[in-house]
This record gives structure tokens, sequence and C-alpha cells, in this order.
């Protein structure tokens, strides 16, 4: 034996797998991997009560336990992939692919790839495709040319090579390229909308309240005023027309001669209004130790929060720096497991490497503003911020009963979604929209990658109310603005908008997306 006198803090990791119910992990669980910056509260806290009897000693005698407090707290880095699984838990709800499948082979001689299902994909669909050993198989952006239904998804401008690829790979849905002429521009109403007499809007998975990129890197890809280009916030979907209410500047009718409009699009993640798509998750998540004896370096101590439900996820953007994320669960129990036990079996999945967001250059649009129903591009009520942030809280609280040590389960509260934001001032419209209890809309949106493989994650909160709005004022600096911000349903402003807070990721974006 040869017994370690400590672990350093670089010794531990921490991972997660879901589990089927409450506190019961599957047969088989998948363990995915986190890279926390740092832990808050991380395991059992237990509750003993000492017996003070009225004696002569004036002493207490001996305690028992009565209670114990499961919960684990971290901060980690926001990267393009890292959270959004874990995010479900928060959101109490799934993501929302457009089109996502695991292919089965790939073709040289036809360019295609066979897949078990073709849901979620029509010709014109742009797809990404990753994971493949020869990465001529992992094209970007390409529009799709054929589906054979549950069978074939054939592609443009690829030249694929035969193979039959691991269980990483995955083809997603990113965007659609609509046909030469067919997407046209109409300003005339309220609200701008694109129109088309052959693409069936409906069919490209989008929902009220998300964001889409509009244009390509290609000459033909976009609009020729720059005003129809880029972020668009979707206000609803008909069968030929595509309406929108936010825009980076107010639209002009267009008609789209000659043009195949690329749209771009990501999977969303939203709070859901409908009970039957309200989703609880729970997890448990495993912090390994390091090893006691390191004479058997293997033989891996861990500790484990059981029945973990995520109750509140603070988004952090400050000024000339990276956005990490402050993520806490309640939990049902804890438990931990010696190096000679082991940790827990299942599949262990590798880490994906991926660069955090910084918040210097890594921001293609912080927005806000006044929604009145009547503009898609609203004057913005400040032009540069200090910092903001965003928090989700799910007001959990742990089920006591007696006979139970811990707790037998957790009641969720209200959906709460708030934040603050440090604005530079400029004028009077902030403390006024303040003051007037405004209908307030804020956007966040976040693109990075190197060109031609750009990626991002928008967030959007359809109505907030602001509170503060008091300057700070100090010698010899810029003034600044503090501002409170409670959100609430969309459905103040605009019934499609049911949600609170909707993400949106985006697995691949054109250049020009990032501003």
């Amino acid at each position: 034996m040869a017994t370690v006198n400590k672990i350093d803090s670089n010794a531990t990791g921490l991972s997660y797998a879901e589990e089927d119910s409450l506190g019961v992990l599957p047969v088989t669980p998948d363990w995915k991997p986190l890279e926390p910056n740092s832990y808050n509260d991380f395991g059992g806290q237990v509750v003993t009560i000492a017996r003070n009897p009225i004696n002569a000693s004036r002493q207490r005698k001996k305690g028992v336990i009565t209670d114990k407090d499961a919960s684990g707290g971290i901060n980690t880095d926001l990267t393009q992939t890292n959270l959004q699984d874990i995010l479900q838990g928060f959101f109490f709800a799934d993501l929302r692919p457009k089109g996502e499948e695991v292919p089965t082979d790939a073709t040289a001689t036809t360019d295609l790839y066979d897949v078990a299902s073709t849901t979620g994909f029509q010709v014109g669909d742009l797809i990404n495709v990753t994971g493949f050993v020869d990465d001529a198989n992992n094209v970007v952006a390409e529009p799709i040319t054929a589906v054979v239904v549950d069978t074939t998804i054939e592609v443009l401008g690829a030249t694929l090579v035969t193979e039959t690829p691991p269980a990483t790979a995955k083809i997603v849905n990113v965007g659609h390229e609509a046909g030469s002429a067919d997407i046209d521009v109409d300003a005339s109403g309220t609200f701008p909308a694109y129109t088309s007499t052959v693409l069936d809007f409906t069919t490209l998975g989008l929902v009220p309240g998300e964001w889409i990129f509009v244009g390509g890197d290609g000459a033909s890809q976009d609009f020729v005023n720059a005003e129809n280009n880029g972020w668009k916030r979707v206000k609803s979907i008909a069968a030929n027309t595509l309406t929108v209410d936010k825009s980076e500047s107010t639209m002009v009718t267009e008609t789209g001669t000659g043009l195949e409009i690329h749209f771009y699009f990501g999977r969303v993640l939203k709070n859901e209004s409908d009970p039957t798509l309200i989703t609880r998750r729970s997890y448990n998540l495993e912090r390994t130790l390091g090893a006691p004896d390191d004479a058997l370096p293997s033989q891996i101590q861990s500790q484990y929060i059981v029945g973990a439900v995520g109750n509140t996820a603070q988004f952090n953007i400050p000024s000339a720096n990276k956005l990490s994320t402050d993520l806490a669960f309640v939990g049902i129990d804890s438990e931990t497991r010696s190096g000679a036990t082991g940790v827990k079996s299942g599949n262990r999945e590798s880490l994906v490497e991926a660069d955090a967001f910084n918040t210097s250059s890594d921001f293609s649009r912080i927005k806000l503003a006044a929604y009145d129903g009547t503009t898609e591009a609203p004057t913005d009520l400040f032009a540069f911020v200090q910092e903001v942030t965003i928090s989700i809280n799910n007001n959990l609280s742990p089920n006591k009963a007696v006979g139970t040590l811990g707790a037998f389960e957790v009641t969720a509260g209200t959906f709460e979604v708030s934040g603050n934001i440090t604005a530079y001032f400029g004028d009077v419209a902030a403390i006024e929209a303040v003051e007037a209890n405004t209908d307030i809309t804020l956007d966040v949106i976040m693109v990075a990658g190197a060109t031609g493989a750009k990626a991002g994650i928008a967030f959007d909160m359809p109505l907030i109310t602001l509170g503060d709005g008091r300057p700070n004022v100090e010698q010899d600096q810029p003034i600044t603005l503090p501002l409170t911000t409670d959100a609430a349903t969309g459905a103040g402003v605009d019934s499609n908008m049911d949600h609170t807070l909707l993400m949106s990721f985006f697995d691949y974006l054109p250049n020009a997306a990032d501003a």
C-alpha cells in the first residue's frame, strides 16, 4: 500500500448521466463529461440535532442525524456544444432539431448517404455531416438534391467516398436553399414577410420566436437589398409566407429574380407552455476524487448527487472576458464510492473540444428595445453594454418525509427568467421605458469559429419588464445605467410566442453572420 497524503483538484473530473426516473439510472447509462471551472456546495450536507436535556452539568449529549441536503453547483465556460444536452434539464423541455440522423453508409458512385429515417429532410435542405473518418464525407452546408424516403439522402457539390461510418457520425439539417427566383420580400404589411410560390415554410420545422439568418456567402444566395438579409426573428409561419418581427434594419419590398436565397436555422430549446411537452429530467452527477493509493492509480474514488434536477442556470456576459455559466442542481441523495468499488458502470463519452465564446468579438447582436407591434427594427435603448446576465430559476424544493434521509421527490415551482444589464448611458429613453412599464424585448446572438466553419447561439426573451434605471454617475467615468430584467411569457404581446426564453443552437452559419 502507498496511501497518498493528499489529492489535488486537478485529479478530479465531472460527468453526468440522465436517469430513467428520479434517482434510478438506466441499466447502461451514458456518462457525459463536463468541464467545471469551480464548484459550489457539491455533495450531501448532513443536518444533525444535539440532545440538550435539562441537567446539572449543563452539557449537551451526542446528537442525531435528522436530514441530508443534496445539491451541486458548478461554473463552466459556455461552448457551442458542451451544454446543449444538459440545458434541457433546466428548461424542462426537449431540444427541437430540424432534422438529425445517424448515417449507416456513404456511397461514392452516387454521392448518397444511407439512413434509416429521412424525417426532417427534404430537397433543398442544407446539411452538415460530421464524424466520418474520411473527411470527404463530412460535407458542410451542402444542399440535398434527392431524398428516397427512409432510405437515402443525396447531396450536391460533394464527392463522397464509400465508407461505413462510426456510430458518432451525424447528418444535421442546418438550413434551406430556396429555388431560383422563388423567394420575394413583401414589406407592405405591419411586419415584413418572405413569400414563395413553391416553398412551403411550414415544412422547415420553424417555430415562432426563433432566430434565423437569411443570406449566404455566395453571390446569388442573398437579396440585393442588404436590409432583407441578416438576422431575423420568426413571428409566424404559413404555407408560402414567413413573417418576421425583428430585424437588424427596416426591410423593403424586393423581388428575388435569379436568386437562390439561403435560410439558416438551428435546434431550438424553449420553455414549453403545453403541459404535454414539459419534461422533467434528473441526473446522477459524478465527481471523481482521484486514487487514494498511488500504487493502484486505476482505483478511482467518487461521489454522486443522485436524483439531481436542474434548479438555476445563469449565463454571465462580462466585458473583455469569456462567457461562463453557473449551474445549480437539487438532488434527493448523495453517495460515495471507494477506489476499490470504482465508479458506476456505463458508456463514457469523450470530451468534445471546443472554444469558449469571448465577449469581445463573438457577439453579432445584443439588442434591448421596445416591442410595440408596429416595426421590426425599433431603436435600441443603448449603444453599448458593460455586462449582461440571463438567469433561469425553476424554484425547486426537495420533498422531505418521515422515514427518509434526504428527499423522496423534488417539486418544481414557477419557471422564472430574469437578469441584469449595465449599459452605457446615452439618453433618457431607457429611464422613461422603465417608468412607463414599456413592453421590452431582449436578444443576444453569438457567432464564432473559423472562416467556413462558423457556428452560434442565440438567446431571445420576447417580453420583459425593466427595473432600476437609476444612472450611476462617478467622477471621471462614463455614466452607466443598471437595469434589471424580469421576463414573462411572450403571449402578452403575441399569442404565438407562448414562452419566456428561447435559445437556438446553430451548427453552421455563413461567414456573413459573423458581423
